[in-house]
């Protein structure tokens, strides 16, 4: 999104005033005080929200080699158990309070919102020092109009999924297109298959990715005032497909994070999936120790249109909390945590640096041996690098209301992106920021 000078002016002026209404003080950097004050060390603390679970890197871990080598810069780290939406309560009550940390783990579709309330700093001099480290599409997620407010984690392409055993014995190849998706769904249908799951839980982020992987923006600016649109060329092309699919019970229409999906995953029905990177890490579990297992494999997003790219769906960055005393090691440490590819991998994230990351093995065994990440970071690399995020996407969640009436057969896909359409208008209204009309 090319926002101008003058419209980040605007959210600017939005973004200070509420600080100002917050009354914020200086973010808590710990007690150790001033940087080199009195030779104490800087302390940065890093709040969190990574798994840390069973045969993965623990984040202690990772931190603790980088205090060892940094005296002068130390860190905390606390991982926060609970949901991101009550993280994201917790860091608006501390950076209010003044005791905010200095880093904190955050969507890349809550950053425009947090940055707009005054919760974010903008320290785009100390990122663009970083931004080769990244791929593009990732680092654009921390961008809100010309402020950069800090360094991708990791990220959530679009990839497609699916059972090479069983396309093999349908005479199907990976679609390199939709139309191939087209012709693959209709092969597969006559044959009890699906290659594909139309899953209406999941159609605000799901839905919007592949209006990116069209070549969509649903948001950018006309002057002074945003700019919505999600019902372009391309979320047509993704409705038009979807649609087609539902009319013609060519794909399994379920929740995603319901029974059914698994249910057809393990009795062999559901042969493809178009679904987000992250998924490789727990998507093929259920098919542990059964003649399924290593059966599948992950391929680019087909081409939805507007050639190689793929778009986002979920992925986080890492935070600078506004009032952070210490914005430049804050950074340092940001940037080299982001870069510990393979311990980031081992958390089951989809990292956002660049470079060779080792795929572990439970992947290798699962996806037959595939290089599984090397396929991931290509994805990651095609992500859509023109698709940012507004304030108040969070309210596009209504478009899973429709998306299950879609399905239902009392709307239509191209419904739900009309959804979109009028809830993304009322959403940045009701947040006192302009719209174009």
């Amino acid at each position: 999104m090319a926002i101008t000078p003058r419209f980040t002016r605007t959210a600017a002026i939005v973004a200070v005033g509420a600080v100002s209404a917050f009354g914020l003080a200086a973010c808590s950097t710990g007690d150790s005080g001033d940087s080199g004050a009195g030779g104490e060390p800087v302390t940065i603390e890093y709040l969190h929200r990574l798994p840390d679970g069973e045969g993965m890197t623990p984040t202690s871990e990772i931190v603790d080699r980088w205090n060892a080598d940094h005296p002068d810069i130390q860190v905390k780290a606390t991982k926060f158990d609970g949901k991101s939406s009550d993280m994201i309560l917790k860091l608006e009550t501390d950076v209010k309070a003044g005791n905010g940390p200095c880093l904190a783990q955050t969507g890349y579709s809550e950053v425009p919102q947090l940055f707009v309330k005054g919760l974010l700093q903008d320290v785009a001099d100390e990122a663009k020092k970083y931004e080769d480290d990244f791929s593009a599409g990732a680092f654009s997620g921390m961008k809100v109009g010309d402020a950069i407010v800090g360094l991708p984690q990791d990220t959530g392409p679009l990839v497609y999924f699916y059972n090479e055993t069983e396309f093999t014995a349908l005479g199907l190849d990976a679609p390199k297109t939709l139309d191939d998706l087209t012709t693959d769904s209709a092969t597969a249908a006559a044959a009890g298959r699906y290659v594909t799951a139309f899953t209406p839980d999941e159609a605000q982020n799901w839905l919007s990715a592949q209006s990116a992987a069209a070549g969509d923006t649903w948001f950018g600016t006309a002057g002074d005032e945003w700019k919505v649109d999600a019902e372009g060329a391309g979320s047509e092309r993704v409705a038009a497909f979807w649609q087609g699919l539902l009319d013609g019970k060519q794909t399994l229409a379920t929740e995603r994070w319901g029974e059914g999906f698994t249910a057809a995953l393990n009795d062999g029905s559901l042969i493809g999936h178009v679904g987000a990177a992250w998924e490789a890490g727990f998507l093929l579990d259920s098919l542990d120790g059964t003649p399924a297992e290593g059966q599948w494999r992950v391929a680019q997003l087909p081409d939805f249109g507007a050639g190689a790219l793929s778009g986002p769906d979920g992925g986080s960055g890492v935070s600078v909390m506004k009032g952070c005393e210490h914005p430049a090691e804050a950074m340092e440490f940001n940037d080299w945590f982001n870069t510990q590819v393979d311990d980031l991998a081992s958390q089951g994230l989809v990292v956002a640096a660049k470079g060779d990351v080792e795929t572990p093995e439970k992947m290798l065994r699962q996806f037959g041996g595939q290089d599984v990440l090397a396929e991931l970071g290509t994805a990651t690399e095609n992500l859509n690098p023109d698709f940012p995020y507004a304030p108040g996407f969070s309210t596009l969640s209504k478009m899973n209301e429709t998306a299950a009436a879609a399905v239902a057969g009392t709307a239509s896909v191209a419904d739900i992106f009309t959804t979109a359409q009028e809830t993304a208008v009322a959403s940045l209204e009701d947040l006192g920021l302009p719209v174009a009309k």
